[in-house]
C-alpha cells in the first residue's frame, strides 16, 4: 500500500545571503577524525523545528536570526568555514570565515496542523531545508552550514542543512541550542562553549583515499520510501521496559534456588491471584527447601533499547524473512565518555561509531522482546574504551567511508537521540511544537530518535521503510498496542 498523497511541495525562496561570524577567527585547521571522515560520503545532516507563529513581522524575525547567527559564528568558526585537503591527502576543516548560507524562503499554503496532524510526514518538509541531497565531501566548495528560515499559514520552520564530516548529533544540537539562546536573551550566553581539541586517538595518520570524481551516498537516493513519525508516551515506555526487564514475574532458578524478589513480589500478588490451601502448602514447601540468594548483577535494559527492540522484531515480521535470514540493527553510541581519558561533553565533531547487533530472523521472532533487547543491550555495554580503539584500529587498517544504506534488505540504522536537547530551542516567542528532517541520509530502514514534545522520557521515532513493509507495520498488534496517537 503506497503512503497517502501529500501536499504540493511548492516552496518559494526569497532570498539567499551569506552571514559571515561578527569576529575573526583564531583556530588552527582541524583535522577530520576517524569518525569524521567515513561520513564524507554521507548528506549533510538536516534537522529542524516547527515553531507557532512568531508575534513579530517576518521581516523583523529574519533581521533578528541573521544578526544572532553572525554571533554564534564567533563561538563555532568551522561553521563557517571550508573543508581542505593539504597534498599529502589530509582533509582539515579551515576556519577562514567565508561565512555560512542564510535561506529565506515562503510556504504560507502550509499550516502548522498540515504537518504535525499528518499520519505519514509530507513531502513538502523535503523543502524546508537548504543543500538537497549534497554530500558532505563537497564541503570544499561549499558552506558547510546553511540554515532556512520557511514562513508558514501560522507558523514558522527553521531548518538547519549542516556537513556530517564536521559534526554529528550532540554537536548539531549545542550549536542550535546556543544560536537559540543569543537569539533570545542576547550576549547573555550560557550554554557551554564547544571544545575543538584534537589530541585524541581518534586523530589519526592513516589517509582517507578519494576515488577520482569524488564521493557519493552508497545507497539508492530515489527509491520509493515511506516515512512517519511514531510517538511513544513516558506511560508507555515504562510498561514496554517493565516487560523486557521482566518486572512482576517470579524470578528463579533451575538448581532449586529462588531470588529474594521472586518471594518480595509473591507478597505483592498474593492478593491479586487466587490462592488456595494447596497452594500455599506448595510454595511453602518451596521457598523452605531452596537456598535463598541475592539477586544476581544483571544490567537494566534501558527504555531506549526496549523501544529498539520493539521496532527490530515488527519490522523483521513486516519484512517477512525466512528463518535463515540474518537481520542488523544498527546503532550510533556517542563516544566522548567511552574513551580514557574521555572527551569533553562538548567536544565539537563527530565522536559517534556505529555497532552492528545480529541475529537471524527466526531468532528475533521465536525469543521474546527481553531478548532482543538484551542483545542491544550487550552490545551497548561491551562498547568501552577498548572497543572504540579497536574500531579506530580497524579504520586505520581499511580507511573507508560509511557504508550508509540497506544493501541486503534486511537492515535498520538508528541514529539521534531522544536524549538530544532538540526542544530546548526558544528564539524569542516559544519553543518548538515539532521536530523534523529533510531527505538527507534516507533509505529503508532508516531511523531517527527524538524526544517527545511532552518531555518526562518519551520518544518519537521518525521511520523510514519501503510503502510495503509501513502497511505492514501499521497493523503489527504488538507494535502499535504502545503507540500513542498519530504523530507528535
Amino acid at each position: 500500500m503506497p503512503c497517502e498523497p501529500t501536499m504540493t511541495t511548492l516552496t518559494q525562496i526569497i532570498s539567499k545571503t551569506t552571514v559571515y561570524p561578527t569576529t575573526k577567527s583564531t583556530l588552527p585547521n582541524l583535522k577530520l577524525s576517524t569518525s569524521d571522515l567515513p561520513m564524507l560520503s554521507c548528506h549533510y545532516i538536516q534537522k529542524g523545528n516547527l515553531f507557532l507563529q512568531p508575534p513579530i513581522p517576518f521581516s523583523d524575525l529574519v533581521h533578528r536570526l541573521k544578526q544572532s547567527l553572525s554571533i554564534t559564528l564567533t563561538h563555532f568558526p568551522p561553521l563557517a568555514g571550508r573543508l581542505v585537503t593539504d597534498s599529502n591527502g589530509y582533509i582539515y576543516i579551515t576556519c577562514n570565515d567565508f561565512g555560512a548560507q542564510f535561506v529565506h524562503a515562503n510556504a504560507t499554503h502550509v499550516s502548522v496542523n498540515d504537518i504535525v496532524s499528518s499520519l505519514h510526514v509530507p513531502d513538502v518538509i523535503k523543502t524546508f531545508f537548504a543543500f538537497d541531497r549534497m554530500v558532505s565531501y563537497d564541503g570544499q566548495f561549499n558552506p558547510i552550514l546553511a540554515v532556512q528560515v520557511t514562513e508558514l499559514n501560522d507558523g514558522v520552520f527553521i531548518g538547519f542543512s549542516v556537513n556530517h564530516a564536521v559534526v554529528d548529533g550532540t554537536s548539531l544540537w549545542n550549536f542550535i541550542n546556543t544560536f537559540a539562546e543569543i537569539c533570545n536573551k542576547g550576549l547573555n550566553l550560557k550554554q557551554k562553549q564547544p571544545s575543538f581539541e584534537r589530541d585524541s586517538i581518534m586523530i589519526s595518520p592513516a589517509v582517507l583515499k578519494i576515488p577520482d570524481g569524488g564521493l557519493k551516498v552508497t545507497f539508492d537516493e530515489h527509491a520509493p520510501l515511506c516515512e512517519r513519525v511514531f510517538s511513544f508516551s513516558r506511560e508507555s515506555i515504562l510498561k514496554l521496559k517493565n516487560t523486557t526487564n521482566n518486572r512482576k514475574k517470579l524470578s528463579c532458578y533451575g538448581n532449586g534456588e529462588i531470588n529474594v524478589n521472586a518471594v518480595e513480589i509473591m507478597g505483592k500478588q498474593k492478593n491479586d491471584i487466587p490462592i488456595n490451601d494447596s497452594v500455599t502448602e506448595l510454595i511453602g514447601n518451596w521457598i523452605r527447601n531452596a537456598v535463598v540468594t541475592k539477586p544476581q548483577p544483571v544490567s537494566e535494559i534501558s527504555s531506549f533499547q526496549s523501544v529498539c527492540a520493539l521496532l527490530w522484531r515488527a519490522v523483521t515480521r513486516a519484512r517477512k524473512f525466512e528463518n535463515s535470514k540474518t537481520t542488523t540493527f544498527r546503532m550510533a553510541v556517542n563516544c566522548r565518555h567511552r574513551l580514557e581519558p574521555k572527551l569533553d561533553p562538548y567536544y565539537f565533531g563527530n565522536a559517534i561509531q556505529s555497532i552492528p547487533t545480529y541475529a537471524t530472523a527466526g531468532d528475533v521472532l521465536s525469543h521474546d522482546l527481553k531478548w532482543c533487547a538484551e542483545q542491544l543491550n550487550k552490545n551497548v555495554l561491551s562498547h568501552d574504551d577498548t572497543m572504540v580503539r579497536r574500531f579506530v584500529n580497524n579504520w586505520e587498517m581499511d580507511p573507508k567511508c560509511f557504508p550508509l544504506g540497506n544493501p541486503d534488505g534486511a537492515m535498520l540504522t538508528m541514529g539521534s537521540s531522544p536524549r538530544f536537547p532538540m526542544f530546548d530551542n526558544d528564539f524569542g516567542w516559544g519553543k518548538p511544537v515539532a521536530v523534523r528532517s529533510g531527505r538527507a541520509n534516507k533509505f529503508d530502514g532508516k531511523i531517527s530518535a527524538f524526544p517527545g514534545k511532552d518531555g518526562g522520557g518519551s520518544v518519537d521515532l521518525e521511520v523510514v521503510l519501503s510503502p510495503e513493509t509501513m502497511a505492514e507495520l501499521e497493523l503489527d498488534s504488538e507494535f502499535m498496542q504502545y503507540v500513542s496517537g498519530l504523530t507528535c
